[in-house]
Formats: structure tokens, C-alpha cells, sequence
């Protein structure tokens, strides 16, 4: 049933090349490939294009009022070959007129109201009554030619929701905005205009973009914000524009606003309002928050060592949360650690600040993290969410349609960072028990492959996004070796940053990299409703050791240990690689050398958690 399920879902074909195994690709993607703006190389196409924008937006904000009023200006250019008669244009508030993921009631006055549209000069049709949803096709009066750009001039207001989310009011002054404008969704090479609606759940994709914000609020309000300040001086009295710009080069945290600075309001020029201004350029998104009562923090840290290039980092947050007073060294950290060791890219940006919320969740430049009493915890969740930097943000996945292209990589990071801050055994243990454990001893006869698109998968979505891949980047990683598993990954990333990977690019990238056929794993890991159990049915004594027969019982291709115990009590370990699988993926014998005496074998698979470890000993008679 499953299988058949799969199948009807992807209406998948097959495509075949040389000197490998065939992977399946759904006809719509398929073409991409064929009409060449992808290859089977790994590598954009040479017809490949992504279209592009120039947004020039303007805020207005007057806590404690909720009504968000915005102005934009949008330069959309067509870099397709297609002609195109409409803009499909995302509307994310509009999510809030829905009933929320975990069954909150509408909040029906957090809906965008666009109160003037032109495209070219010229008045648009729209409907605010009917324009409720978070897609919105817009007719144009005169076709879009290929390689020609059009200008849309928006007006709108909104009412921030209350909702503890992604976006909205933190408290009475402190707000945080994401998705607040409208823009153009994503025109691609595979399927056309992106309408997937946005339901509270799975995430966004969007175009690589250039962006200029201004937001203006009352005096004595902070903001922060993708992208880069351009007018300190303009905004912020003397003495903390120093601080931020100190900051710049600095190890040490500085505390540019204290709990007494604010009591003060000594800090943002006295005029009524100021106008905050950000620019940021080849960017998926932006988003900011605004306060009169949240500390600022802020250091840097050298993240390219070719060029000495050092990024700012910077946090805001509640003086009673403790655990956000230690996350500008928390963030300092990360960013070292990625730059320099996984993906090992260096830090793309030249910012990152961290924002006190609800969310936990990842924007370019910004995070909007909850607070943790636990330490620990929070300096995990900050690690996961400054990861998304590479995946989406670095490199354009489709988080609606294939969320395990970012979130699995996340988590495959947090674990492997996590084992630098604290040790492999702390790392270990916490992968299994948050990532792992709930689905590797639950049900798996529903099981779903993890290529499903996302909105199709409905059983166990999130380990498909989280846990089933990051294990699977793990087994890659295990079975190619560090160096060469380093290798690879940064092949991937340098074909497709700034561009949009779909699943196969990675699948193709990653053996083109590493100069290894791996579409037995990659089908077996993604093509696949398996899980992970193992079964040692036999061991036989070997003139050079001891021979076991291994059934693999959940399926998965998965690294493991045998552990001998000998009879003078002694143990010793023998890591076996995926590549053990190759062959046979079900049933596999496997030769351990030794001349000492066993008392007992037993299969351990260490953060590939076994679902039955009753099969997996045997002890000798």
C-alpha cells in the first residue's frame, strides 16, 4: 500500500545514466533535466535562470498599537524564457485568518489589507475580500517578456497577531515582523509559480533578492534587522553608536543597552520618530523586531581567515532572561565552528542577531529564539537555528515541498557541533533521545519514504523532515569519511549557493564530488519506507575469526559496531560502514579477525538506534 501510495503520489519516471543505478525523478522534474537548466553532473544546467527582485520597502510602527502600516516598491525581473501574464503574490499574514496549527482560532484581524496596488504606473485589480488566503494571483495588463522586469508600487496595513509564533507582539513594545510584506513568490525551472499555501507548518521558499528597509518608530525604540545598518550615526546618540561600532571588532560582548540605559532613554536620537535603514543584498527574506525595553548585546568573530573578514553578532532580548545574556558568545561560537569546521563555508553574512520570542525558528540574519532555563538547551537551539544559515539561506531549498533539505541538515549539524561543546557521549545521548528515540520505537508499518514531498507526507512528518534524514547525512558521512564526506558536501554547496537544489542536485552532487556511485544509498535512504533494526542471526567460527550473518531487518543502510567480549573479559569494537550494504541490502555476512577466544557479539549502532536489540547478541554455548 505504501509503496503504491508513493508511486501514484510522484507519478515518478525513470532516469537513467551511465555506469550508475537509476533514481526515479517525478516527470514535472524530469524535464528540468532534459531541457537542461539541471544536470546530471551535480551542476546548474546551462540553461539554468532564477528570477529576481529589488525590494525597497517602508515601515511604520507605533507600539503599542498593533497596526503595522508599510509602502514598497518591487522590481520584479523575468530572467525565464516563459512569457508571463500574472504574479503570483505570497500573502504569509494571511495564515492567521485560518485556524492555526495546533487548533487556535482565527484572528481575523491579522489579515493583510492592501489599500493600493500599481503595476507600471498603472492601478491593479484587487480584491481584499477575496485576496485571503496566502496566495494571490495578480493579472498584468501587459505580458512580462522574458528578460524584461516590471515595477509593482504596494500600499498595505496589518494588525499583529498576539499569538505566541513566529511573528507578532513579544510584549506590549517589544514586537517582531516576519512575512509583513507582500512579494512575488518563486517562478522556477521545475514548476512554475510556487502557490503551496502556508499553513503555520512547513516553512517558505523564496527568491534570492536585494533588499532596502526603512522602519520608522517613535524615539527610544530600538530595532534590529536583517541586513546591514547604514545610518548609526543618524539614529542612535553618539556614545552607543560608538558601542555598536566598537562591537564590530570585538571578542568581548559589550552591552551597547543596559536595563538603566533604557530607563534613561538616553540611547536613540531625541527627535519623535527616527527612521531606521537596512540594506541587504542576494537575500531570501527579511525580517526585524522593535523594542523599547529589550538589553542589546554585541560582539563579532573572525569567520574567514583568508580575508580576516569577522562577523557582527548581536542579541536582544529581556534582562530577566539568563539564558539570552550568554547568547552573543553562544552565537560567537557557532558561527566560529561552522566557518571552520562543518559545512566548513565560512559564515556568509555579515551579521547574525538573535531576538527573544517564541518561535525558535531561523531567518537570514536573525533569529527569533524562546527562552530556556536549561543552558544547554538554549545554546542547542541557537546552534540549530544559526545551521539554517547554509540550508535555506545559503543555498535556496524549497522548505514547503522538501523541508528535509534544510531541517535534516540542521539537525545534522547540531549533533555534530554539539559533540565539539560537549562531548561525544552528552551529544550522543541528547541526539538520540530528542531526534531519534520516539520514532525508531514506534510504529513503523505506515513508514514513508523521505523523497515524499513534504505536504504529502502524513505519517511521522517530522522525522521525516528531522531525524530520518540527518541520520541519513550521517551514514554518508560515516561511510565516505571525514574528508572526503567534507569534500562532497562543499561540491553541493558551491554548485548551488544562491541558487534553488532540489533533492536529485544534492543526490548528484554529492557522488560527483566524492567520485563515488552512490545511488544504492540514496535510494535506499530516501527512496524507501524503511527504518532501522538489525538481526544477528549466526556467528560461525573462521579460520581467521568469526563469520556473522546479519539480516537487515528495518531496511536502512546504517554504520555499525560489532562488540566482542572475549572470555578473559576484555571487549573490542569493530565499526562496520554502510558501505557493507551495497550488495545486499537484507542479508550480509561479515568477517571479524581475531584469534582471541568469544564469550559474546552483540551489533550496537550507537545513534542509529535499533528498534529490537533482542536480536541483535548472540553468546557463544
Amino acid at each position: 500500500m505504501l509503496k503504491t501510495i508513493f508511486i501514484t503520489g510522484l507519478l515518478c519516471i525513470t532516469l537513467s545514466y551511465a555506469d550508475a543505478q537509476t533514481l526515479t525523478i517525478p516527470p514535472r522534474i524530469e524535464q528540468a533535466y532534459t531541457k537542461g537548466t539541471r544536470s546530471l553532473s551535480g551542476k546548474p544546467g546551462k540553461k539554468y535562470w532564477e528570477n529576481h527582485a529589488r525590494y525597497n520597502i517602508s515601515m511604520t510602527i507605533t507600539p503599542p498599537n498593533r497596526v503595522i502600516n508599510g509602502v514598497e516598491q518591487i522590481t520584479y525581473f523575468n530572467n525565464s524564457p516563459d512569457v508571463l501574464d500574472s504574479l503570483n503574490m505570497k500573502l504569509i499574514e494571511n495564515v492567521h485568518l485560518a485556524h492555526g496549527r495546533r487548533g487556535g482560532l482565527a484572528d481575523t484581524a491579522a489579515g493583510i489589507v492592501v489599500d493600493d496596488i500599481k503595476i507600471n504606473g498603472a492601478k491593479a485589480n484587487w480584491d481584499n475580500k477575496t485576496a485571503v488566503t496566502t496566495n494571490q494571483m495578480v493579472a498584468l495588463a501587459s505580458p512580462l517578456m522574458p528578460h524584461d522586469s516590471v515595477k509593482l508600487n504596494i500600499s498595505w496595513h496589518y494588525q499583529l497577531s498576539t499569538r505566541e509564533g513566529r511573528e507578532g507582539v513579544i510584549n506590549p513594545t517589544t514586537f517582531y515582523l516576519a512575512y509583513f510584506y507582500p512579494r512575488v513568490s518563486v517562478y522556477d525551472d521545475y514548476k512554475g509559480w510556487d502557490t503551496q499555501p502556508h499553513n503555520g507548518g512547513l516553512e517558505f521558499y523564496n527568491d534570492f533578492n536585494d533588499y532596502t528597509l526603512r522602519v520608522t518608530v517613535p524615539k527610544n525604540y530600538l530595532v534590529w534587522s536583517t541586513g546591514t545598518l547604514q545610518n548609526a550615526n543618524q539614529v542612535l546618540q553618539p556614545a552607543f553608536a560608538k558601542k555598536l561600532q566598537e562591537s564590530m571588532t570585538s571578542d568581548s560582548t559589550i552591552h551597547i543597552a543596559t536595563p538603566q540605559d533604557l530607563a534613561n532613554k538616553n540611547i536613540t536620537a531625541q527627535n519623535e520618530a527616527n527612521t531606521w535603514v537596512w540594506t541587504a543584498n542576494n537575500i531570501t527574506d527579511v525580517t526585524f523586531a522593535v523594542s523599547d525595553n529589550y538589553d542589546w548585546d554585541a560582539a563579532s568573530v573572525l569567520v574567514d581567515d583568508k580575508t580576516q573578514r569577522r562577523t557582527a553578532v548581536q542579541a536582544a532580548f529581556a534582562d530577566s532572561a539568563q539564558d539570552f545574556h550568554h547568547y552573543v558568545q553562544f552565537a560567537r561560537n557557532s558561527l566560529g565552528w561552522f566557518s571552520h569546521n562543518l559545512p566548513g563555508v565560512p559564515y556568509p553574512f555579515p551579521k547574525t542577531t538573535s531576538v527573544q520570542g517564541y518561535a525558535d525558528m531561523e531567518y537570514p540574519m536573525m533569529v527569533n529564539d524562546s527562552h530556556e532555563t536549561d543552558l544547554g538547551f538554549a545554546q542547542l537551539v541557537q546552534d540549530h537555528e544559526i545551521a539554517h544559515t547554509y540550508f535555506p539561506f545559503y543555498m535556496g531549498t524549497n522548505e514547503s515541498y522538501y523541508a528535509f533539505m534544510d531541517e535534516g541538515w540542521a539537525t545534522t549539524f547540531e549533533i555534530l557541533i554539539g559533540t565539539a561543546e560537549k562531548g561525544k557521549a552528552v551529544a550522543d545521548d541528547f541526539y538520540k533521545k530528542f531526534r531519534v528515540n520516539r520514532w525508531t520505537y514506534g510504529p513503523h508499518g505506515k513508514e514513508m519514504p523521505i523523497i515524499t514531498p513534504s505536504p504529502e507526507t502524513t505519517f511521522n512528518a517530522g522525522d521525516n523532515f528531522y531525524g530520518k534524514p540527518s541520520l541519513s547525512y550521517l551514514a554518508l558521512k560515516d561511510m565516505l569519511g571525514d574528508a572526503l564526506f567534507k569534500k562532497a558536501l562543499q561540491t553541493y554547496m558551491s554548485n548551488w549557493n544562491g541558487k534553488h537544489p532540489i533533492p536529485w542536485d544534492y543526490f548528484y552532487s554529492m557522488a560527483e564530488g566524492s567520485g563515488k556511485k552512490l545511488d544504492w544509498f540514496f535510494y535506499n535512504w530516501f527512496y524507501t519506507p524503511y527504518y532501522i533494526d538489525l538481526s544477528l542471526d549466526k556467528v560461525e567460527k573462521a579460520s581467521n575469526g568469526y563469520n556473522l550473518s546479519i539480516t537487515n531487518i528495518g531496511g536502512f543502510a546504517v554504520p555499525f559496531d560489532a562488540i566482542l567480549t572475549y572470555v578473559d573479559g576484555t571487549t573490542e569494537t569493530f565499526h562496520q560502514t554502510p558501505i557493507v550494504w551495497e550488495k545486499d541490502q537484507k542479508n550480509i555476512s561479515v568477517n571479524i579477525k581475531t584469534t582471541k577466544g568469544v564469550k559474546s557479539i552483540t551489533l550496537d549502532g550507537g545513534i542509529f538506534v535499533d528498534a529490537d536489540m533482542k536480536n541483535n547478541t548472540w553468546t557463544a554455548n
